[in-house]
């Protein structure tokens, strides 16, 4: 059997979505990448299919033709209370570089006053411990990556911003997160990394999944500096592992 109740609804012509309990856990975000891989393992495959993991969803989509739910419901059903012992999805944890240089973190200061803290503590904690990619979007690339320690919650700024520098590295709530290009944004921004996470001419062009775990390590403007060279002309290794709970 599965371990949550899951729901199983038709979503636009082409795509089923598949819902678990609404809340943010970590249990059932495995539990849905788990089953994402059971998919495309099983009855799914990638080309046809494309299946989108986040939070608490898991959305089904055909490429190629319409989805109707009475074709698919049984299976999907069955697929989730027969995934159990099925070989479970294998998870990274990425090291990203981030440097929290003032010029780039234009509301670290802000947000240290903010919460009592010194800029020094600030990025002692954020840099600290690895963050769960919960999922992938407002902006192409956007990772919302939650477990931010209680003592970095912030609330959004009032106001966004209208430009937002690309590789900006923000806090908002229960999560934090890096902008991949140049947008709008109302998060609160503490630093900058120099490695682009997204690009369209790469496949994939986010290497970084839903499930995955990133940890942020600090860098100086001069490591900045030669880090984003080095991106740029395509030599920089970034820092992986498989990860295991």
């Amino acid at each position: 059997m599965g371990a949550f109740k899951i729901n199983i609804k038709p979503f636009g012509e082409r795509a089923i979505i598949i819902t678990w309990p609404d809340r943010v856990e970590e249990a059932i975000l495995e539990d849905i990448i788990d089953f994402k891989e059971h998919l495309i393992n099983t009855a799914f495959p990638k080309g046809e299919w494309e299946l989108v993991a986040a939070y608490n969803s898991l959305t089904v989509i055909n490429n190629l033709n319409n989805v109707e739910l009475d074709k698919y419901e049984d299976l999907l059903i069955g697929a989730y209370q027969s995934k159990k012992g099925s070989q479970p999805a294998t998870r990274w944890l990425w090291k990203l570089p981030v440097c929290y240089d003032l010029s780039f973190g234009i509301d670290l200061e802000e947000v240290a006053g903010r919460l009592q803290m010194s800029v020094k503590e600030v990025v002692h904690m954020h840099t600290r411990q690895p963050y769960l990619v919960y999922g992938i979007g407002f902006l192409p690339g956007f990772m919302y990556l939650g477990g931010l320690p209680k003592s970095l919650e912030v609330p959004r700024k009032p106001t966004p911003r209208l430009d937002v520098q690309k590789g900006s590295v923000g806090l908002a709530a229960k999560q934090t997160g890096i902008y991949p290009q140049e947008s709008p944004g109302g998060w609160n921004i503490i630093g900058n990394c120099p490695v682009p996470v997204f690009n369209v001419s790469k496949d994939p062009p986010c290497f970084i999944s839903v499930g995955d775990r990133v940890q942020f390590y600090e860098i100086s403007k001069a490591e900045y500096d030669l880090h984003q060279i080095e991106a740029e002309v395509g030599i920089y290794r970034i820092e992986k592992k498989e990860w295991h709970d």
